[in-house]
């Protein structure tokens, strides 16, 4: 007879395995539960409208793999099985092979769990995996005298037809309520045009490492490889940001700003430049208002461009207008990655009314860090 702790152990890893059955929390917030409510709402009823008014009424496909593509195209279209591709490979995929084995195999039981599966296997092989499908394969086979009589018609309407009418709703109202549809992954960092690996991933896992374990994983995981990374270099940043975030840009920054003029000639600016063994100069008016930046870079490209006849113009000639900024309370950590793998080497400092108050370059920041580190280290 099992004595009292065995009992107990037993009840334990019980609950234990039934709490797994429950999934953790959904992450999307408020605003993007109404936008998939909605996009699935207008989606589903302009789709079948539209089919209705073009098949004269004939639609056997349409209820089941159609309500469960929207909960994907519109709840969550960040997923590898919500991507354009995934829903026509895939439906196109599942309704060839479900017509195929409809005619086929004479068990009809038989017929559809085989579709199911080698449709599967297609989906696999063709990047084009979306659950949906599986429902397209199974009508083929039990959707009746109406869909037996298209045969393989049944592939082009309404199953593509449908598919393609829907897709085109997913895109308009997707990228209409600011959804980034197609998902994208997100712009590489600046690169050099070499071998190495931008900065940020020199340092702790990189790109192939993340591969590699996801490989050696071997299960089919609902997020694409780009917004894994993302997520993981967001949570570097949030721990990193919790050890330096005390620090701010103002306690890092130069207050001493060597500026310049819009009207002021180029070639003083280069002087300036010179003289200050300084990089670049935030241009201002004359309440220091920021209007754009002359840099070292913006010399060289002159003389390679015009030779030295455009350096005979005036700094408003050579300056670039679209500045990235900084503010005086902002955290150093949030800079981090902008001078990392962005290509920022400078940042003018400005306050609430775009007055330059300071600058940024990538020597404070590294000065900050190994402050930081040595008193660390010495704590």
């Amino acid at each position: 007879m099992p004595t009292a702790p065995a009992v107990a152990a037993l009840a334990h890893s019980t609950r234990a395995w039934l709490r797994t059955f429950v999934p953790l929390p959904v992450s999307a917030n408020r605003t993007e539960r109404i936008k998939s409510c909605i996009g699935a709402l207008l989606g589903l009823f302009l789709t079948e409208w539209i089919s209705h008014q073009t098949l004269g009424g004939f639609n056997p496909w349409f209820v089941a793999p159609m309500g469960a593509s929207a909960v994907l195209l519109f709840a969550v279209p960040s997923s590898p099985l919500a991507q354009p591709w995934s829903i026509i490979g895939g439906n196109l995929f599942a309704a060839l092979v479900g017509v195929a084995c409809a005619r086929w195999i004479p068990d009809q039981g038989l017929a559809a769990a085989t579709a199911v599966a080698i449709a599967i296997a297609l989906m696999f092989q063709f990047r084009c995996v979306h659950p949906p499908s599986g429902a397209v394969a199974i009508t083929a086979v039990f959707g009746g005298p109406a869909v037996s009589a298209l045969g393989f018609g049944f592939v082009a309407v309404p199953v593509l037809f449908n598919s393609m009418l829907l897709l085109l709703m997913a895109l308009a109202f997707n990228n209409l309520s600011q959804r980034r549809y197609p998902h994208r992954p997100p712009e590489p960092p600046v690169q050099h045009h070499t071998a190495d690996a931008p900065p940020g991933q020199r340092v702790g896992f990189t790109r192939a490492d993340l591969h590699d374990a996801l490989q050696a994983r071997g299960e089919f995981l609902d997020i694409e490889e780009d917004d894994l990374e993302a997520i993981l270099v967001a949570a570097q940043l949030r721990a990193y940001r919790r050890h330096f975030g005390n620090v701010l840009v103002s306690e890092i920054m130069s207050r001493d700003v060597v500026t310049v003029n819009p009207s002021q000639p180029a070639t003083e600016a280069s002087h300036l430049l010179t003289r200050h063994r300084i990089k670049a100069l935030p241009v201002v008016d004359e309440q220091r208002k920021l209007l754009g930046i002359i840099t070292q870079s913006d010399f060289f490209a002159a003389q390679r461009d015009t030779g030295a006849r455009r350096l005979a113009g005036t700094v408003r000639d050579l300056m670039t207008r679209a500045v990235v900024t900084a503010r005086a309370e902002q955290p150093m950590v949030e800079l981090a990655q902008a001078f990392s793998d962005g290509g920022l080497h400078h940042a003018p400092v400005v306050d609430d009314h775009h007055r330059v108050v300071g600058m940024v370059t990538q020597s404070d920041l590294v000065a900050a860090l190994l402050k930081d580190g040595v008193m660390s280290a010495t704590a």
